[in-house]
């Protein structure tokens, strides 16, 4: 069953599959069912056999059971949002990271002990409307950057026009370009990361300091979803996407 539940999926379904004998998702299914599940647009290609059908129909299946519980509760329909107590279990995603990123059974905690080159990964679900909050610890001294990003950008956060990061030197960054923003963070300080993605803007506070509005999103990337995102490079850090009291709760997020 864990295998199934690390990509996200819910238990009842992962038993239901349990039942047909599929123990193991294939590398197509690894890829693609955590992106759907994240709201987002995925095409692939592969040979027959290799579980295509699988990959679609079951987070499909997946996103009509909790879309009919949450109305049946009266939450409403909507999907997306990667903080603050939703019908999702996130995680760091163990099937979206560089080869040097580890990310401790709870998904929380990652860590990266190459000091030459950055490694990082995305969360298992995503945002493509409305507003969100998580937050990050700093656990370990070390280079970190960390904030927003689509499926198809780089691990390097902040790299390329796919994402949106701010780093520990109290930089922010976007498409190679890193200008002062904020105050520089290290060793125990906690990082909240806000995205309004109706208002078009990121923003990042540091023990509960709101240090402002950091970008505007672009409108290439409008309508797209966006995942907690997070490089490292010799460090270590503990995430909060909700399922415990956030230690800064925003205020108007």
């Amino acid at each position: 069953m864990a295998a199934f539940l690390e990509l996200g999926m819910i238990e009842e379904v992962v038993q239901s599959v349990e039942e047909m004998d599929w123990l193991l998702p294939t590398d197509v299914q690894h890829e693609a069912i955590p992106l759907i599940l994240g709201g987002g647009d995925v095409l692939m290609a592969a040979e027959t056999g290799s579980g295509k059908t699988g990959a679609f129909s079951l987070p499909i299946i997946q996103i009509v059971q909790e879309t009919k519980k949450m109305r049946r509760e009266g939450k409403g329909g909507g999907r997306g949002k990667v903080g603050g107590g939703g019908a999702k279990t996130v995680k760091l995603n163990q099937f979206d990271r560089g080869d040097q990123f580890a990310v401790a059974p709870d998904g929380l905690l990652c860590q990266c002990r190459e000091h030459r080159v950055w490694h990082g990964s995305r969360s298992t679900h995503g945002i493509s409307s409305g507003k969100s909050y998580f937050e990050a610890t700093v656990t370990d001294e070390g280079l970190c950057r960390i904030g927003w990003s689509t499926s198809r950008a780089t691990h390097e956060l902040g790299k390329d026009n796919l994402g949106f990061g701010f780093g520990g030197t109290g930089k922010k960054s976007f498409s190679s370009q890193f200008d002062n923003y904020g105050e520089p963070f290290g060793k125990d300080d906690t990082i909240g990361c806000c995205i309004d993605t109706d208002g078009g803007n990121v923003s990042f506070s540091k023990n509960g300091k709101n240090l402002g509005k950091a970008f505007d999103i672009p409108k290439h990337l409008h309508g797209d979803t966006f995942f907690a995102a997070v490089t490292l490079k010799n460090a270590e850090m503990k995430f909060n996407f909700g399922d415990t009291p956030f230690n800064n709760p925003p205020q108007v997020y």
